[in-house]
């Protein structure tokens, strides 16, 4: 979290409420990938052992490695591609990582997925941030937006400002989903590494445009649930929401927190963020129609309130309560929801979600992982822990944080159905 600006004190915490514990599932299918994994300390039994079974010369092969074998991260990498031979090969280091119904912390990991795309057209690029300050636009030295269904993004947080990139990549490519995540390693540490092909990338970010038969069903939790009523910022200057609704921002806060039931003002304080309406005009705003942003402090003196993001006069905001109980119901809401949108023709997602989730947050080892295995069947999964998550919001690409983005992989046109 960012540093409160002058003037502000940070909520009072509260203590999180304990996940629930649903339970719904759909048939297994036969799908066209498979992933594999391994806690073995030994990298040469970790490589073996992550790709026995795993399908060779795929399309498209994923790979993420715990900080625990960084040390050997060139020969893992080299290792799983030749044993693999993919057509393309991405992947990145992680705090941990993640694979079908399980999420590896604490430990070594290592997570492939290999997936066949039949009729896809993949392409690999890799952006520095030199190019992000080079004067001609991005775009213009990538694919044509209607070559483009989907692009999956990670990048090195330490050499790239990647809410920059998304917000070029978004400029560039209207509509289009845009998901991934920033890479991890070391709890504070300050290094991240990217995989490409059978070598490290050199920093920057993978971008890998997904064309063809083939695009990306996004689903984005941002693990918050609105409370209250909904405003209109009235006074505002860059991060700091002065009035809502022509009252002092504080005033309304304090109100709303008096007016919640009293099991869910227990479950506040620290846990309260706000939440940026994406379409000011919709009548009925619920869960998903909000930017979730951290609620920094509050000036107690000009009865403002500072949050994580620039806004402006006329937007629509809401306060939010994101906990284990808040992050549990959404995520499982949002993968009914995709459940029932993609008819199960689902082959396989990239699972990226916030390093301040898992064990930490929920409690309990494998919480989002579980879920997508819960509510979507035994899909292929790999991914990691991130640094931030990155996926629309209202159709618009963000960086987000305690985010679980999970990418799911899904046939168009032709290829659907079959």
């Amino acid at each position: 979290m960012s540093a409160s600006p002058a003037g502000f004190y940070p909520p009072l915490p509260c203590a999180p409420a304990p996940p629930s514990s649903p339970s719904r599932t759909m048939p297994a299918k036969e799908r066209p990938m498979d992933a594999g994994a391994s806690t073995a300390a030994d990298w040469r039994v970790a490589v073996d052992q992550a790709v026995h079974g795993v399908r060779t010369d795929a399309d498209l092969v994923l790979l993420f490695v715990s900080y625990q074998h960084s040390e050997r991260y060139p020969e893992i990498v080299g290792a799983v591609h030749e044993r693999l031979a993919p057509r393309v090969l991405l992947g990145c280091s992680g705090q941990a990582v993640i694979t079908t119904g399980r999420e590896i912390e604490g430990r070594p990991g290592i997570t492939v997925m290999s997936l066949s795309l039949p009729g896809a057209d993949l392409t690999l690029h890799q952006v520095t941030q030199s190019d992000l300050d080079a004067e001609d636009p991005l775009a213009d030295r990538l694919l044509p937006p209607d070559d483009v269904n989907a692009w999956v993004l990670l990048s090195d947080p330490f050499s790239i400002n990647t809410e920059t990139l998304v917000a070029a990549l978004g400029e560039a490519y209207p509509g289009t989903p845009i998901l991934g995540g920033m890479a991890s390693a070391f709890p504070g540490g300050r290094s991240a590494y990217l995989f490409e092909g059978a070598n490290l990338a050199p920093g920057g970010a993978l971008l890998l445009a997904v064309g063809g038969a083939w695009t990306i069903h996004p689903v984005v939790s941002q693990g918050a649930a609105p409370i209250g009523e909904s405003w209109t910022i009235t006074e505002a200057e860059r991060n700091v929401v002065l009035a809502i609704g022509g009252r002092p921002a504080l005033d309304v806060l304090m109100e709303t927190l008096r007016d919640l039931p009293p099991d869910v003002q227990q479950r506040a304080g620290r846990n309260l963020l706000t939440g940026l309406a994406m379409d000011e005009y919709a009548d009925d705003l619920g869960r998903g129609d909000f930017l979730i942003r951290n609620l920094l402090g509050v000036d107690r003196e000009r009865g403002a309130i500072a949050i994580n993001d620039h806004v402006r006069v006329g937007q629509t905001l809401q306060f939010q309560l994101r906990d284990a109980e808040a992050a549990t119901d959404e995520l499982n809401t949002l993968l009914d929801q995709a459940r029932e949108a993609m008819a199960g023709e689902a082959a396989g997602g990239l699972l990226c979600a916030c390093n301040g989730r898992g064990q930490g947050m929920f409690g309990a080892p494998d919480h989002d992982a579980a879920a997508v295995a819960d509510r979507l069947g035994p899909l292929p999964i790999a991914g990691l822990f991130c640094n931030g998550e990155i996926g629309p919001v209202g159709g618009t690409p963000f960086v987000h944080g305690f985010t679980a983005s999970l990418a799911l992989f899904v046939p168009v046109g032709e290829q659907a159905g079959k």
